[in-house]
């Protein structure tokens, strides 16, 4: 009897949506991603790719093109806000490299989207689909409907679509993420504006109810990158875009470090956002529809792992798809969710704490996973 071929949906064409097309798309899965945004925007935002992450974007044949893109710092290097005292400098470099297996980048948010996107076919991306219904197919699977008045069917629905999820709103209902009551600024500009001064590679400046993390995003330190976390609770429109007041920036960090000052007076303009998380979820999935990355398990971005979940989640998800048909679709899903829960739950509850690096840390379980590899649960 011929094996039926899987075909997939995916809601969300951000890191993880894209992560998961690629990974499926290798194990001879058929994806259609639909995206609700009309085109896709290049965000002036940095990002760490930690080992973790790496070892899957290598599998999807990354690796070389990050490489070349990407900045590749010597270590993370944690500092007193106002002494510059080293409280923890994380080595990376080749040191981690041999350690972990793969490289630790710092990259442009756009670049390393460039990178997904450039492996996934333009004709299975459907740009200005938003989600707007998701239901049982009548002959098994899933039957979803967008916006534009578009509906297609699938054996398998997968939610991507972030921290304000219309799919898992729709399969577990609404509920408000968990405010912080702090923003973050960030942005990238030219490091020539900085005048010839060399900040650190990569360094977080630990501050007593702030602090601000700032590194270079391509190889020959061309662009800079810095993001903030401070309090502003009045603060509460969500968004990516929204604009900030260099000149409140600035003055949220008077009296740190010299470094700190030379690169926000070279700062031109900034975004900022409000900072929000979850609690971890009791389900993943219901039926034959699952949800990946942030719409599963959105955290702060205080360890640099949101995206490296997604990513991760993305190859397991892949693993646990490719062996299944029709019948054992439900299987799949549930070995998926039992192997990914834990490990996402705890990162977001120590992403939450705010104290990663900022001592002597064990970081081996973070670093050292290899989602193509580790072992998956039982569900």
């Amino acid at each position: 009897m011929t094996r039926h071929k899987l075909n997939v949906a995916i809601v969300g064409a951000g890191m993880g949506g894209l992560a998961a097309a690629a990974a499926l798309r290798l194990k001879g899965i058929d994806v259609t991603v639909y995206e609700q945004a009309k085109q896709f925007a290049r965000v002036g935002a940095g990002i760490q790719i930690g080992c973790n992450a790496m070892h899957v974007l290598r599998g999807l044949g990354l690796e070389a093109r990050l490489r070349a893109q990407a900045f590749y710092p010597r270590s993370w290097n944690n500092r007193d806000w106002r002494t510059g005292e080293v409280l923890f400098d994380m080595i990376f470099g080749p040191t981690a490299e041999a350690k972990y297996g793969a490289p630790y980048l710092v990259a442009h948010r756009g670049d390393l989207h460039e990178a997904l996107a450039s492996i996934v076919p333009d004709e299975v991306i459907r740009l200005d689909h938003r989600l707007v219904g998701i239901e049982p197919a009548a002959g098994g699977g899933v039957r979803i409907a967008f916006a534009n008045g578009h509906s297609a069917e699938a054996d398998v629905a997968i939610g991507a679509d972030g921290v304000h999820s219309a799919v898992k709103s729709i399969l577990f209902g609404e509920a408000p993420p968990n405010v912080t009551g702090r923003i973050a600024y960030r942005t990238t500009f030219p490091a020539k504006l900085l005048n010839g001064f060399e900040m650190d590679e990569c360094a977080k400046w630990w501050g007593e109810d702030r602090h601000i993390v700032m590194y270079y995003v391509k190889p020959d330190r061309s662009e800079v990158y810095f993001v903030t976390s401070q309090p502003e609770p009045e603060f509460g429109l969500e968004s990516w875009s929204a604009e900030g007041d260099v000149a409140v920036l600035r003055a949220a960090f008077e009296g740190f470090h010299p470094s700190v000052q030379r690169v926000l007076a070279a700062c031109p303009s900034v975004h900022k956002r409000i900072l929000v998380d979850r609690e971890p979820l009791a389900e993943w999935s219901a039926g034959n529809v699952v949800l990946l990355g942030d719409a599963a398990h959105p955290m702060t971005p205080y360890m640099a792992q949101g995206a490296a979940m997604a990513i991760e989640d993305a190859a397991v998800l892949s693993r646990c798809l490719g062996g299944a048909d029709r019948d054992s679709v439900a299987a799949a899903l549930a070995t998926y969710e039992a192997t990914r829960k834990e490990r996402t739950s705890r990162i977001q509850l120590t992403s939450r704490q705010n104290s990663w690096l900022r001592g002597v840390t064990d970081t081996d379980w973070v670093y050292g996973y290899n989602a193509w590899t580790a072992p998956l649960a039982a569900a």
